[in-house]
């Protein structure tokens, strides 16, 4: 904590109260002077300006370059909430979803920062040379892995667009003044946007409800957008049981489990 307080001297000596918000980086802070707060974070994305001119995050307030060398973002800082479960079938995340995914500022700045397109091959490269011989031998895993070797699916380059690739709720914050946003971008890529689209469908809308949120967010439910959903929905399942096993945390491993095999049981026919 000692070398976290040397880092940001700078703004403890102009009088802000800073408050580490925790999470796996532990960059962010919550600072506070005279009534008024932020949301502080080191070596953020220059994305980050892109995304708050775009109003899916909250406004970016200004960047400095810190004594250390290292750049630190302020945003407003808002008051609110998480979205619930129930929350994610609702006309508004699909709203935003499709804004983000037709966005051509956002792609031409992850275009001109140099990101490449994370395409299927890519993806089922990461996931068959990372397994553990663990994961790998578990037999939902091994379902879902042939599946995925036999369904690459065929991307059109134009059709690719900015992602966020984590769209679980809890990244998604709504005001106390009722603006929704995303946050959290550090995983964004240009890439298909069926890998959002299906962690959104799957885990939390009722099949039932899929044809009415998908028309809401802009595009009809054919089979090839149901086959594109499902194979990205296993990569990313795959993907969080073994960083979960990596971590030894084997509660959250075996709900990633339960979850990938709901989802082959769902779309047997796909």
């Amino acid at each position: 904590m000692k070398r976290e307080k040397k880092k940001f001297d700078h703004f403890y000596q102009l009088g802000w109260q800073l408050d580490p918000l925790g999470g796996p980086s532990g960059e962010a802070y919550k600072a506070e002077q005279d009534g008024r707060k932020l949301f502080l974070k080191r070596n953020a994305s220059p994305f980050l300006a892109a995304l708050s001119a775009e109003g899916i995050v909250p406004k970016l307030v200004w960047t400095k370059r810190i004594e250390t060398g290292e750049v630190v973002t302020a945003q407003h800082w808002k008051n609110g909430r998480e979205l619930t479960r129930e929350d994610m079938g609702g006309l508004r995340v699909a709203a935003l979803m499709s804004k983000i995914h037709t966005s051509e500022p956002l792609l031409t700045m992850l275009k001109r920062l140099g990101m490449k397109p994370m395409l299927p091959e890519i993806l089922l490269n990461k996931i068959q040379s990372s397994l553990s011989p663990k994961v790998n031998a578990h037999h939902v895993v091994r379902n879902a892995i042939q599946y995925l070797e036999n369904a690459v699916p065929e991307i059109d380059a134009a059709d690719l667009r900015v992602c966020h690739g984590d769209v679980n709720h809890h990244n998604w914050l709504l005001s106390d003044t009722d603006e929704l946003f995303l946050v959290d971008w550090e995983g964004a890529m240009i890439a298909d946007p069926a890998i959002d689209l299906g962690m959104i469908l799957y885990p939390y809308v009722d099949h039932s409800e899929w044809d009415s949120w998908l028309q809401n967010y802009g595009v009809e439910l054919d089979n090839d957008l149901r086959s594109r959903m499902k194979w990205y929905t296993f990569v990313q399942a795959i993907t969080m049981i073994q960083w979960y096993e990596d971590r030894k945390r084997f509660t959250e491993m075996n709900e990633w489990i339960l979850f990938l095999s709901r989802v082959i049981d769902k779309d047997r026919l796909i």
